[in-house]
């Protein structure tokens, strides 16, 4: 064990942990006044299943010792073996535990951006735990398992997903497009403005992911070293170049650059960047950033014209950002950061060998996500129903899933906020 590698960890894991309510937080901003509440608790009942599910099987699904290239093994329920002496590398096993619990919480949280305002709460909760169980925990294994039985993404195809390009947003993003089909558009789409109703929240948000992302991406590296210092760094300049990115396209197109574009053109630097954040150098990261602000606002257009009403474009942020960061490593990758010459992107002397493994690795993740999300979400909506009623989504999900509105303006309050009807 290495008590620096353990206690850089330790904080990686609580960075990782604060980006899911900082994700409530820029997804609670966007929406409108009547929706807020529903829309941060979508993320916070993501931390109150994920946990459970993650100690129960979820762990051992992905990361069992006696699995293969597809499927973790079963001989760690109930996290069965992990104990304070047992160890993931340099690291106690309850602390590499915990850090990749933290991703599997944000990854189902980034889903409910797709279907803000109209889904129904219970269904959500059996969709996180049906949907973690089927597409997460086996995805999980096939990238982030290096072990001797790891995912044959990790260890057969050795494709580069640093911290979670593929696992996490380009499966995110496949499955948000599949349940915003499922369901369907929001009432008045295309009509009615659905204006952001606080971009201080949305800013906020913004912040707390970025924050929290430097223990996504260098916590990564699962030691406090070099390699950790570098994705540091090119976390902090591809998100930087690529707010650049975003308001560069939003001037030319509009003349003005938003706060909104400003705060989505940081996610979706965020975004790219991690899977790419250990293998380019800072300056091919500039590059990686600026493209992917300019390629992710471009792309949040493209529900208007494919018609599927994707609330807060998450297939144009996290969906797009994670193929551009993800496929870009085959160009950008370095020779140095990379570790062998072959593994190299096209610009650093490397052919197109690396190109092609990132392309199947990304394009299978979209393609099983897709397809089993959308299963899953067709079932949900036939049998128990995923979507509220026309006349619910008018009044506001906030009322009708919660009893509850995000602000009061009439009376001066003073009874328990935890009063409910009849009581």
């Amino acid at each position: 064990m290495d008590t620096g590698d353990t206690a850089w960890i330790l904080a990686s894991s609580a960075l990782v942990l604060l980006m899911t309510p900082g994700l409530a937080f820029f997804y609670g901003g966007m929406v409108r006044s009547k929706t807020v509440l529903n829309m941060m608790m979508m993320s916070f009942l993501a931390l109150a299943i994920v946990p459970v599910l993650w100690v129960l099987y979820g762990y051992t699904m992905a990361f069992g010792p006696d699995g293969n290239g597809w499927l973790g093994g079963f001989g760690k329920v109930g996290l069965d073996g992990v104990t304070q002496a047992s160890l993931s590398g340099t690291l106690p096993e309850y602390v590499f535990v915990g850090f990749q619990l933290m991703f599997a919480i944000i990854t189902v949280a980034l889903i409910s951006g797709a279907i803000a305002d109209r889904a129904k709460f219970t269904s959500w909760a059996v969709f996180i735990v049906i949907w973690m169980t089927v597409v997460y925990f086996p995805v999980a294994h096939w990238v982030f398992d290096f072990g001797d039985t790891g995912g044959w993404i990790a260890t057969e195809l050795k494709a580069f997903d640093f911290a979670g390009g593929t696992a996490v947003h380009i499966n995110a993003g496949a499955a948000g497009l599949a349940l915003a089909l499922v369901l369907g558009k929001r009432v008045g789409w295309k009509r009615d403005p659905m204006r952001p109703h606080n971009l201080p929240f949305v800013l906020l948000g913004a912040g707390l992911l970025w924050f929290g992302w430097f223990g996504f991406n260098a916590g990564s590296a699962v030691a406090a070293n070099g390699l950790a210092g570098l994705a540091f760094i090119n976390t902090a300049v591809a998100t930087a170049a690529a707010i650049l990115g975003w308001l560069l396209v939003e001037t030319i197109k509009e003349g003005k650059g938003t706060s909104l574009g400003g705060a989505s053109g940081a996610v979706a630097g965020l975004v790219a960047i991690t899977p790419a954040c250990g293998t380019l150098s800072p300056i091919g990261s500039i590059a990686l950033g600026l493209i992917a602000g300019v390629l992710c606002a471009l792309a949040v257009g493209l529900k208007y014209k494919f018609g599927y009403d994707d609330s807060l474009d998450v297939v144009g942020v996290h969906l797009v950002g994670g193929l551009v960061g993800t496929l870009l490593i085959g160009l950008l990758a370095t020779k140095t950061n990379a570790g062998s010459e072959a593994a190299a992107g096209l610009f650093y002397g490397g052919g197109l060998e690396q190109l092609g493994k990132q392309a199947v690795a990304a394009f299978a993740v979209l393609a099983y996500s897709f397809i089993l999300t959308y299963i899953i979400g067709t079932l949900i909506d036939k049998t128990i129903g995923f979507r509220i009623s026309e006349e619910d989504e008018v009044t506001g999900i906030d009322q009708v899933e919660h009893l509850e509105t995000a602000y009061e303006f009439a009376g001066s309050g003073g009874g328990s906020p935890h009063l409910t009807k009849g009581a």
